[in-house]
C-alpha cells in the first residue's frame, strides 16, 4: 500500500531529498498522513532531516533523505577454497572487509565459527556492535533451498548437506540470516547491470545466477542456474563429483584443469596462464569453448543482454572469454546475439559479499520489513 511508512522510504531511497509538500504531491497523501509516516521513520532513523534553502513560504523547509547507516549488514562470500566477510551500510558501500583461505571442507562448524569470529573483529574495528546489524546475507557454493537456507547434497561441500545455517548462525550472531547459492548472490551484485542477465561463476565448479526482468530467478526450489552438472556428450567418459558423467564441471571447471595440469588450484592454473603456459592457456580457451556450448542453448531460450563471466579462473583474462564468445556467436540465433555482451565481471572478488548484501538489504527495506519495525 502507497500510504505506509516502508512505501514511504522506498521513495526515499532513491538518494533525493525531499520535504513533507514534495512528498504529500508525489503521493497524494494528505500532509497530516505525510506527517505520521515521517515521524514514524524518524524515530527508527531510517530517514535522517536536512535543510533545504528554498520553500513556498519563505522559510527553508526541511527535506528527508534515506539513512543508509542506520543499520549495517553482514555479507559473507563462501567458496570452496577461500572465504571473504564484509560489513556494509544500507546502500551496499563497504565499511570493512576480510578474506582468507579456507577449505569448505572444513565442515560448517568450523567455516562459521571463522565467519562468526571475523565478524565480531568487523564489528569492533568499525565501532559497531551486533545490535547494529539488521542481518547477515551469506552466499555456499552449492545447491541452497533458498527458503530454509539449507545445502542440499552440495557435491563440493562435505558435511554441509541439511545443516541449519540460518538458525546456528543466527543464534550466535543476534542478526537474522539469509543463505544462497554463491552464484545467485554474485548475479545480485551485478543485477543493476541490465534487466535480463547471467552471472556465469568458473571456479572449482561452475554456475549460473540469472537476473530475469530486474530480479533473481531462483526456481521452484532454488536449484536454476546450476550449469555445471549439464551433460556434455563428448565427456561421456568423465565422472562427477556429482556422481553422473559427462558434466561440464568435470571437465570445464577449475578443479578439472587444475588436475590436468598437476596443480593445487584453480588459482595455480591462472598463474600458469599469466606466466604464458601454453598448455595452460589451451586447456583454458578449450573451458570457455565448453562453456560456450552450455551457454549458447541457454541464450536461445533466455535471450539474455549480458553475460558476465566471473570466478576465480575469469581472472585468466581474454583466454576465457575467448573461447565463451567463439561458440556462442557461432552458435547462437543472430537475432539472440545482435546485442549480447558477454565480458568479465567489473566487482571481481568483490561481486559475492557486495551480492550478499544486495540480499540482506533487499530484504530488510522491503515496505512490509520497515512497517513491522515502525510505530503509527
Amino acid at each position: 500500500m502507497q500510504d505506509t511508512p516502508g512505501a514511504l522510504l522506498s521513495i526515499l531511497r532513491d538518494g533525493q531529498a525531499r520535504t513533507r509538500a514534495e512528498l504529500a504531491q508525489l503521493t497524494g497523501l494528505a500532509r497530516s498522513t505525510i506527517a505520521q509516516r515521517i515521524d514514524a521513520l524518524l524515530d527508527q532513523r531510517w530517514i535522517v532531516p536536512l535543510e533545504e534553502s528554498t520553500s513556498s513560504g519563505g522559510r527553508p523547509a526541511t527535506a528527508f533523505a534515506f539513512n543508509r547507516r542506520a543499520r549495517i549488514v553482514a555479507a559473507a562470500d563462501l567458496g570452496v577454497t577461500h572465504a571473504r566477510v564484509a560489513l556494509t551500510d544500507l546502500d551496499g558501500a563497504s565499511l570493512a572487509e576480510r578474506s582468507a583461505d579456507l577449505s569448505i571442507s572444513l565442515g560448517p562448524e568450523a567455516v562459521l565459527g571463522w565467519l562468526l569470529e571475523t565478524l565480531h573483529e568487523l564489528l569492533a574495528e568499525t565501532g559497531h556492535t551486533s545490535a547494529d546489524l539488521c542481518g547477515i546475507g551469506v552466499g555456499l557454493p552449492g545447491p541452497v533451498e533458498h527458503a530454509s537456507g539449507l545445502a542440499v547434497n552440495p557435491p563440493l561441500m562435505p558435511g554441509w548437506d541439511g545443516f541449519p545455517v540460518p538458525e546456528w548462525l543466527a543464534a550466535r550472531a543476534g542478526a537474522p540470516v539469509l543463505v544462497d547459492n554463491d552464484v545467485n548472490i554474485m548475479a545480485l551484485g551485478e543485477h543493476r547491470a541490465a534487466e535480463h542477465l547471467l552471472f556465469v561463476k568458473v571456479g572449482t565448479g561452475i554456475g549460473c545466477g540469472v537476473i530475469s526482468g530486474g530480479r533473481l530467478h531462483r526456481g521452484a526450489q532454488g536449484a536454476a542456474g546450476d550449469i555445471g552438472h549439464i551433460r556434455l556428450p563428448s565427456a561421456d567418459h568423465v565422472m562427477c563429483r556429482c556422481g553422473n558423467l559427462g558434466c561440464l564441471e568435470a571437465v570445464a571447471g577449475g578443479g578439472a584443469l587444475a588436475a590436468a595440469l598437476g596443480v593445487a588450484g584453480t588459482r595455480e592454473v591462472v598463474g600458469l596462464v599469466r606466466a604464458g603456459s601454453t598448455q595452460a592457456i589451451q586447456l583454458v580457451r578449450q573451458s570457455g569453448r565448453d562453456i560456450g556450448l552450455v551457454l549458447a542453448s541457454i541464450v536461445n531460450f533466455f535471450n539474455p543482454a549480458l553475460i558476465v563471466m566471473g570466478g576465480d579462473l575469469a581472472e585468466a583474462g581474454e583466454h576465457l572469454l575467448a573461447g565463451v564468445r567463439e561458440v556462442i556467436y557461432a552458435r547462437s540465433l543472430p537475432l539472440a546475439t545482435q546485442r549480447l555482451e558477454i565480458r568479465a565481471s567489473e566487482l571481481g572478488d568483490q561481486a559475492g559479499v557486495t551480492g550478499a548484501a544486495v540480499m540482506v538489504i533487499e530484504h530488510v527495506l522491503a515496505p512490509a520489513a520497515v512497517n513491522l519495525t515502525v510505530r503509527t
